[in-house]
């Protein structure tokens, strides 16, 4: 081979060496390391980056961003393959980044889902101690619609926990959280004398008065209970049985007004058996309701202003059977099952004392469904 043929040879192996280290280097940043950066891209944003680690997210997309422009502007730049690629380099640092980001945020928001699933657990748990308890003293039409509004939003806080939403769903349950404090705060002032021992003591010298008067006479006499729903029949002094009731739709408050459905408290004498077709319902021990101490109570509420104008003071008390439910709730009748009324129709006279409290001892159903309440509200 000639001195010039060997020339040749050499020349055209440095130009293809050229050719290909410059076919290298137009390729600043491998396809498979772009699609990595962006898949981590992808995977910021369904973790919610910018919502659990917004400052690493920010730090992450101004880095990209500033690595995408070099990309674009570079197009066009030539290094030879010995020259170091910071394009790639730096490419690295913002996967590792953004890695670090997603981590970061995904660590934050299982830490959020546990803390709000813990918040509405407890807050679940309140609400059904709390339905129990307003159940337990009959309050529930006192309140309203609220406890239904306060289930809603207790339903609407499990909806946006499972949604994600954690912060929505944290709203949610503190607003149903308030708003059983304020259910509360009514409840006490409505019913907080049922834990007052005066007027408890008050309460049980009219049983004892009732009691008494049944051992005097040697008659029946019957005394009920309002906060723990129960009716006691007394014969000669003596307990002889004891019915669970029902109350008006609004029993466990005093009967202000006819249409209030409340039950009446105070002492009342039967003053008519009225048996099958003499009575909206099965059977029925009409009482003398109102009395004397009922129509005082009433004008001294209509001239306070605390009854409706148009209200009237209403009649037709009953201790009765079923039939009518409805009716019952609406007048604030004391209502038994019938097989019940059939067996204290037969033990009562007409004339026989009929008492109705509100409780017989500090430690009624009402009272400690109330303290119970309470001390939820508290803790």
């Amino acid at each position: 081979m000639t001195m010039r043929s060997d020339r040749r040879l050499r020349f055209r192996a440095a130009w293809m060496f050229l050719m290909l280290g410059l076919s290298a280097c137009v390729q600043k940043a491998p396809p498979e390391l772009l699609q990595a950066v962006e898949t981590v891209d992808r995977q910021l944003v369904e973790a919610r980056g910018v919502e659990f680690a917004p400052e690493e997210y920010a730090k992450f997309v101004e880095q990209w961003v500033a690595v995408k422009g070099r990309i674009l502007s570079e197009q066009d730049v030539i290094r030879w393959p010995w020259e170091t690629n910071q394009l790639v380099a730096d490419l690295h640092k913002v996967q590792e980044q953004g890695e670090r980001v997603a981590s970061a945020a995904a660590q934050r928001k299982e830490a959020e889902r546990r803390s709000a699933e813990s918040r509405l657990a407890s807050l679940e748990e309140r609400l059904r101690l709390f339905t129990a308890g307003i159940d337990e003293m009959g309050s529930r039409v006192v309140l309203g619609q609220q406890p239904i509004e306060t289930e809603l939003l207790v339903k609407q806080a499990r909806a946006f926990l499972e949604q994600g939403s954690f912060s929505r769903s944290l709203h949610a349950a503190q607003k149903a959280s308030e708003l059983m404090d304020e259910q509360i705060g009514r409840l006490s002032k409505e019913l907080g004398y049922y834990a007052d021992e005066r007027r408890v003591g008050v309460w049980r010298q009219m049983v004892r008065r009732t009691v008494e008067w049944s051992r005097t006479h040697q008659r029946t006499a019957i005394v009920v209970s309002k906060a723990d729903r129960r009716l006691t029949l007394y014969r000669n002094g003596r307990q002889i049985v004891s019915y669970p009731v029902e109350l008006g739709f609004n029993g466990i408050l005093e009967k202000r007004y006819q249409g209030d459905g409340a039950t009446p408290e105070g002492q009342y004498r039967v003053i008519r058996k009225r048996d099958h077709g003499q009575t909206k319902f099965y059977r029925a021990l009409l009482l003398d309701y109102p009395n004397r101490d009922d129509r005082r109570r009433f004008q001294r509420a209509r001239v306070a202003g605390a009854i409706p104008v148009s209200a009237t003071i209403g009649g037709q008390i009953e201790i009765h059977g079923g039939n009518d439910r409805a009716l019952s709730q609406t007048l604030g009748c004391i209502m038994l099952d019938n097989h019940q009324i059939d067996a204290l129709f037969e033990a009562i006279d007409e004339g026989a004392p009929v008492t109705i409290v509100g409780a017989v001892n500090v430690t009624n159903a009402v009272a400690v469904a109330l303290t119970g309440l309470e001390q939820s509200e508290r803790g």
